[in-house]
């Protein structure tokens, strides 16, 4: 499939040459997102590498992003709803693909039939092989343990016991345990001793399954920053989300001190560009006023298209000049202040110039961490929030193998 590239400042892109076709547009690079998966390929080796494409590949698009990872030498697939998964089997996706979180309401049937893995901390086991009955055919579970993060998963408390009936119905014929995984709550900071805590409990609970006769082909704990910074959590496999996407993990090292590129670009053209008085309001509840006679420029996006609200001074760069946004964000627009231009009279006006919030700021631009600065929050939040509205333009592809 061909899909148009949207913008001109991506020195990477090959084919045809990238144009400004649409107003507005997140930008994915797929070969950035290969580019990370190698990196981290060779960061958990001789482990083997889950890319995480939950959340629409964290707003990149999981189908492309899952066939440029597996491309690159993923080698399995990591979902949070079984609805995700299937999604990716619809699209002709037969890699090995873990779904983890789930409801009573969750199609595990649907899930057994498509040959996707199911995630299991205890109370699913029942509906996991009431749904193998149904479908004639064993299901793929991965039992999971909660080794101190908090959320799903089975406690250490009735492990023995989880282990247990697991294998009975594994003797009967109706599921194969073939993996055992935890999350961890502190990897992204290296010098807190929970990650320690939580290995060696994950140790103790591997030593119980063992006993029990449990023969997984996986065994993983580890997510981005432990696959970078703590080879010991690798065991057989690691569970990649945050670096596949060429985003640091880590508060105080960027992306490039860790040999990643982030993948996303958004973009779109400045949509008003007019003079203004001194003291002029901008958007709603007049929190900026301009300081002097001065050009304003409207940008296009806003909270809908999942721009943070709260992100007041977040960079939009503009012919190779960084502003920050002023004034509030609106739904579908915010403002930057571009200083004195009298373009009435005549001066220098950006309208249809192309504005850039982020991308991967080889050249200095500004960048997801960035804006997540500007909102208080991570990196992750930025990437993933980018709505629908936004096309999604995929450059670098290569054909589906």
């Amino acid at each position: 499939m061909t899909y148009p590239a949207a913008t001109g400042d991506l020195p990477r892109a090959t084919g045809p040459v990238p144009h400004l076709s649409q107003e507005r547009s997140a930008v994915i690079d797929l070969e950035a997102i290969r580019h990370n998966v190698r990196r981290l390929v060779a960061a958990a080796s001789p482990a083997r590498v889950m890319a995480v494409v939950k959340a629409d590949a964290y707003g990149h698009g999981a189908v492309p992003v899952a066939r440029a990872a597996l491309q690159a030498g993923a080698s399995w697939l990591g979902v949070a709803h079984i609805s995700e998964a299937l999604a990716l089997r619809a699209a002709g996706i037969q890699a090995p693909l873990l779904a983890w979180l789930h409801t009573p309401e969750s199609n595990f049937g649907a899930a057994v039939a498509a040959g996707v893995d199911i995630g299991c901390s205890g109370w699913e086991l029942e509906r996991i092989v009431t749904a193998a009955r149904d479908q004639e055919r064993p299901a793929r579970i991965h039992l999971k343990v909660d080794t101190g993060l908090g959320r799903n998963g089975a406690t250490v408390e009735v492990w023995d016991r989880l282990v247990g009936e697991a294998m009975e119905y594994q003797d009967e014929g109706l599921l194969r345990v073939v993996g055992i995984f935890s999350h961890l709550a502190v990897a992204d900071e290296p010098e807190r001793p929970e990650t320690d805590d939580q290995l060696a409990a994950f140790r103790d609970v591997l030593a119980i399954a063992e006993d029990a006769g449990v023969d997984p082909e996986v065994r993983h704990l580890a997510n981005t920053p432990a696959t970078l910074s703590r080879p010991d959590t690798h065991f057989d496999l690691v569970r990649v989300g945050l670096g596949i996407y060429g985003l640091s993990p880590f508060e105080g090292q960027t992306s490039a001190e860790l040999g990643l590129r982030p993948a996303m670009t958004l973009r779109t053209v400045v949509a008003h560009c007019k003079d203004v008085p001194s003291g002029q309001g901008v958007s709603y509840g007049f929190n900026y006023r301009t300081s002097g006679e001065s050009t304003l420029g409207l940008i296009p996006l806003g909270y809908a298209d999942g721009v943070p609200r709260v992100a007041t001074g977040g960079p939009v760069r503009v012919e190779g000049v960084t502003y920050p946004v002023v004034g509030r964000i609106a739904m579908d627009q915010m403002v930057i202040d571009l200083g004195r231009r009298d373009v009435s009279a005549g001066g220098h006006s950006v309208l249809g110039a192309e504005a850039l919030l982020f991308g991967d700021g080889a050249d200095g631009g500004p960048t997801a961490d960035d804006w997540a600065r500007a909102a208080g929050t991570n990196n992750y939040e930025i990437v993933t929030r980018i709505s629908p509205r936004v096309p999604r333009t995929f450059i670098n592809e290569t054909p589906a193998q």
